[in-house]
């Protein structure tokens, strides 16, 4: 099968890529899976946060939001993002202070009459100040997910699942792509490829990037039996050692652990992160957390700065990067996927610095 583009990898990268290049030319999208965003993209917590990531990675938030608050018409039949807000606690003024220096634009401080009104089980220790993030959402993974894929398919895309790929070449100006399911060509290839991106390079004889895969754990508990519980922000540790949310009528908790790992279908959860996510819930409330009902882990894969590398190799005709999602791909997917379509299309460049996301800087 030919095609203009050839994207690997169906998860939220991939798709939303293929959704804004498809309106333009022949888009092939490869997915190992029976179906659509198993992996990364559907084992997020689901957030939007515009203060998360370092600063490179907050313009991509940026011009996301524009797209999540103005969705194309019949992109979806729910709103993709509901307001959640967002409370960054530590149990020390200096912590919140640089947390404020860094990224306050996105931040209103608040004491401990607002904050005990808006999680009253917090500790007293962290309720002396806080950074409280008024456009926090909750995203709709799959709405986002599936909105993508319709608008990709009514283009013409071409989305193909159980389509693990053996072997990449290139021959005459084409990259020859073979697969469970067949033999692919084109001259632009995309390597959306999640934690196993560098891995496709590698079949591609194209230079690795240095990504690195690290594991996040995640665990759901009985909520607490307090009124408003289902309308609290979530909370997270301005140190990165814990957060919890509100999550369909239960209590979402992860250890914010990054634990290298390599790139395996099946990541498992284990259970002395579980046990570490309980802990430090209950070290910073009054609360202790009941047995987890369900927990699972999910790779976020880095790039050696943390910001995507999304563009064309430095030295390899043709081959596409749109890797390194880390742990802010769904938030900052329609930017990432705007920037992939002006890079390969000529498309308009939405406002986002295209240098500094290009992997060339790991190739220097």
């Amino acid at each position: 099968m030919t095609a203009d583009i050839i994207i690997i990898g169906g998860g939220m990268a991939g798709i939303s890529a293929g959704y804004e290049l498809a309106k333009h030319v022949r888009v092939t999208v490869l997915e190992r899976e029976e179906r659509e965003g198993t992996q990364a993209t559907g084992r997020s917590a689901a957030l939007y946060l515009a203060s998360y990531g370092n600063a490179t990675v907050r313009s991509l938030n940026r011009v996301s939001r524009a797209f999540f608050d103005s969705l194309p018409e019949g992109f979806s039949e729910t709103p993709i993002l509901t307001p959640r807000g967002a409370l960054n606690i530590a149990p020390t003024l200096e912590e919140i202070d640089e947390l404020e220096r860094e990224s306050g634009e996105h931040f209103r401080r608040v004491g401990p009459g607002e904050i005990v009104a808006m999680v009253p089980i917090l500790r007293p220790e962290y309720t002396r100040t806080a950074l409280y993030e008024e456009g926090g959402a909750d995203i709709d993974v799959n709405a986002l997910l599936q909105g993508y894929l319709r608008g990709f398919k009514r283009a013409g895309g071409t989305f193909v699942t159980n389509a693990g790929v053996t072997a990449i070449a290139r021959e005459n100006g084409q990259w020859i792509v073979d697969t469970k399911a067949g033999r692919f060509s084109a001259p632009v290839l995309v390597n959306a490829a999640g934690a196993w991106a560098d891995e496709i390079a590698r079949l591609a004889g194209v230079p690795r990037i240095g990504l690195t895969p690290l594991r996040r754990t995640v665990a759901l508990v009985g909520a607490p039996k307090i009124a408003g519980f289902a309308k609290w922000p979530a909370v997270a540790d301005v140190a990165g050692t814990f957060y919890f949310k509100p999550d369909a009528g239960q209590l979402l908790i992860s250890p914010a652990d990054e634990t290298p790992s390599p790139p395996i279908v099946d990541v498992a959860d284990d259970e002395d992160d579980v046990r570490l996510a309980l802990d430090r819930y209950a070290n910073a409330t009054t609360e202790m957390p009941g047995r987890p009902r369900h927990s699972w882990a999910g790779l976020r894969t880095f790039t050696p700065d943390n910001a995507q590398a999304i563009g064309f190799d430095a030295k390899t005709p043709g081959f596409f990067w749109l890797a390194g999602q880390g742990g802010y791909g769904i938030q900052s997917a329609p930017a990432a996927a705007q920037l992939t379509a002006a890079l390969i299309a000529g498309l308009p460049m939405p406002e986002i610095d295209a240098e500094a996301l290009a992997p060339r800087r790991f190739s220097q």
